[in-house]
């Protein structure tokens, strides 16, 4: 293993870097300055350069054709929606076993969270949602008992946090309580588990299908009629 300075240094600057970007404290297409960078944290320019170098090489950090320097990945609604259509056939996969397989902790488990996001959607309480939406999503497809699906929902996770992150921005966001798919968004979740609960595993399925198509559209309208991830990128 490499144990010099320089290399631990890049790991935790990564670790930090990324965490930045999935929670989208650093907003989609930030220009990462290396100078600026080391200077606030108080290191070098290498491990600071190395990891964005790492980042870059898992899609986090990208270059732009004319332009200098490293960029955090932008967010778009195209994007978004192949990234969906991905998750919905995975989710919707891991809800189907559940309906078959979860046990009654599990269920209950994913009882609460379905109930505490739902609470937290119609109060417009962000950091509710914040910890209850990926826990929810998280926990369905670590109890479906196939570790493929695991794996490949793993593949996904990171951007799929990016989007999932965004979307709970818009829920806060003034006007949007006028979202038609604003109360689906809110009650999906409860859905899902009602479904499980049921062992209705082909329901489950369809429920979490109906689930990701919601949180596309809620998406698609929240910017009346514009890009709805400008504002991210302005934030």
């Amino acid at each position: 293993m490499n144990t010099s300075p320089d290399a631990k240094l890049k790991d935790l600057v990564m670790k930090l870097l990324y965490d930045e970007i999935v929670s989208l404290r650093l907003a989609p297409g930030t220009k990462l300055n290396v100078n600026q960078l080391s200077s606030t944290l108080g290191i070098s320019r290498t491990p600071v350069a190395e990891a964005i170098s790492s980042l870059a090489e898992i899609g986090f950090v990208v270059t732009r054709p004319g332009q200098a320097g490293s960029f955090v990945v932008d967010l778009s609604l195209h994007d978004m929606i192949a990234l969906y259509q991905v998750r919905s056939a995975i989710e919707g996969e891991a809800a189907y076993l559940c309906a078959r397989n979860a046990d009654d902790e599990v269920i209950r488990e994913l009882t609460l969270l379905a109930d505490a996001f739902k609470e937290s959607a119609i109060r417009r309480d962000i950091r509710g949602l914040k910890d209850t939406d990926m826990p929810f999503h998280r926990l369905l497809v670590d109890s479906c008992g196939n570790p493929y699906v695991v794996r490949s929902y793993e593949q996904i996770l990171p951007k799929l946090v990016m989007y999932q992150s965004s979307i709970l921005e818009f829920v806060g966001q003034k006007g949007n309580e006028a979202n038609p798919w604003m109360q689906s968004v809110c009650y999906n979740h409860t859905s899902v588990v009602s479904a499980i609960r049921m062992r209705m595993p082909e329901l489950a399925r369809q429920a979490m299908a109906d689930h990701v198509d919601a949180s596309l559209n809620f998406t698609s309208l929240s910017g009346n009629g514009a890009d709805p991830f400008a504002a991210l990128r302005e934030k």
